[in-house]
């Protein structure tokens, strides 16, 4: 099972340290870990997700290109269709189709559509999407697209009809080791593939606090035999 630290923004390097195998830059103006500025240099072993919220296929592709992204996640409104046109480069406007397209094309952008959940859910809907996208992340319901801070019923995933590999999200913390080892054990984290923090290791919007985080994973890592491919 993998780890995914997104919103970053204040100290991306520190939390790179600790060997997460995601990292998740949030590239929607109005979210207060919205990231600008120059990408740090990370490990290879760590992934670069590009978080998106009803953004354009060119938008999402020029930030592919220029911070050389191998996830993209689509917290919007995004169409089956969207997400297709994503694996397809030559579909990027004109504007960019020097540069984008060798840059997709040299290695497979990953794709992960996000599914907000409350007190229930309709999984028929994900039906669209399987052949589209490689993950699904399942959050919790809230006023934002991301980072509300709070989880939703895990037990709903008891009924998750796909095999298709998920990350579970919203409102993780230190204070969810418990809880963590519980899902693990039951039969709705068949095919959780990682787990997504996010607010809940944070001393103010996009500054992690490391020791918590560290915390966590080894917490993760002694007691639920989380294991990283590094």
């Amino acid at each position: 099972m993998k780890l995914k630290v997104c919103g970053m923004h204040h100290n991306p390097t520190e939390v790179a340290q600790l060997q997460p195998d995601y990292l998740g830059f949030i590239f929607w103006e109005p979210s207060s870990r919205y990231f600008e500025g120059a990408m740090p240099q990370l490990p290879k072993s760590i992934k670069k997700v590009g978080v998106f919220v009803d953004a354009t296929v060119e938008e999402v592709l020029e930030k592919v290109v220029k911070f050389q992204l191998d996830v993209v996640q689509l917290h919007g409104k995004e169409s089956p269709e969207f997400c297709e046109a994503l694996r397809h480069p030559e579909l990027v406007s004109a504007s960019h189709k020097d540069e984008a397209p060798k840059q997709v094309r040299g290695d497979k952008l990953e794709i992960i559509k996000v599914f907000s959940i409350k007190n229930d859910f309709d999984f028929s809907i994900l039906k669209p999407y399987e052949e589209v996208c490689d993950y699904f992340l399942f959050d919790t319901k809230g006023k934002l697209p991301g980072g509300n801070g709070y989880t939703f019923d895990w037990t709903i995933l008891e009924n998750y009809p796909s095999t298709k590999p998920f990350f579970l999200s919203g409102g993780i913390g230190l204070e969810s080791v418990e809880k963590l080892k519980e899902f693990i054990k039951s039969p709705a984290s068949t095919y959780c593939y990682a787990i997504d923090v996010n607010s809940r290791f944070e001393t103010q919007p996009g500054l992690k606090n490391i020791t918590s985080l560290k915390a966590f994973i080894n917490a993760l890592t002694d007691d639920l035999q989380l294991k990283t491919d590094h």
